[in-house]
């Protein structure tokens, strides 16, 4: 299975969650509410989740291996400052958002 699209669809520049993001797999399955999340100085992904009655979560979705999870991670973080450096270089393409609700 490919990637063969990520979007970030909103930015945050507060708090540890900077990005929301879609990513698509082989231009058939599509996966939304990836979170770029920034803290103890590194930048890792957090996939969708639903809340349980207990009060926990649990992801909805995952990556199966390591391998999986690597690649996935990768593409999403370099989507992300991809669309920082593209903010930077034409503030109109900002999607910035004030807070995030689950």
């Amino acid at each position: 299975m490919q990637i063969t699209d990520v979007r970030v669809r909103k930015l945050f520049e507060e708090g540890p969650m900077k990005a929301i993001v879609s990513v698509t797999f082989d231009n058939e399955l599509a996966l939304h509410d990836v979170k770029v999340i920034h803290a103890r100085e590194k930048y890792f992904v957090v996939m969708p989740s639903r809340k349980n009655p207990d009060g926990t979560y649990r992801d909805i979705v995952h990556p199966i291996n390591a391998a999986s999870r690597n690649m996935l991670e990768r593409a999403v973080i370099d989507a992300y400052f991809e669309k920082l450096k593209e903010v930077e270089e034409n503030p109109e393409a900002a999607v910035f958002a004030t807070s995030y609700e689950d």
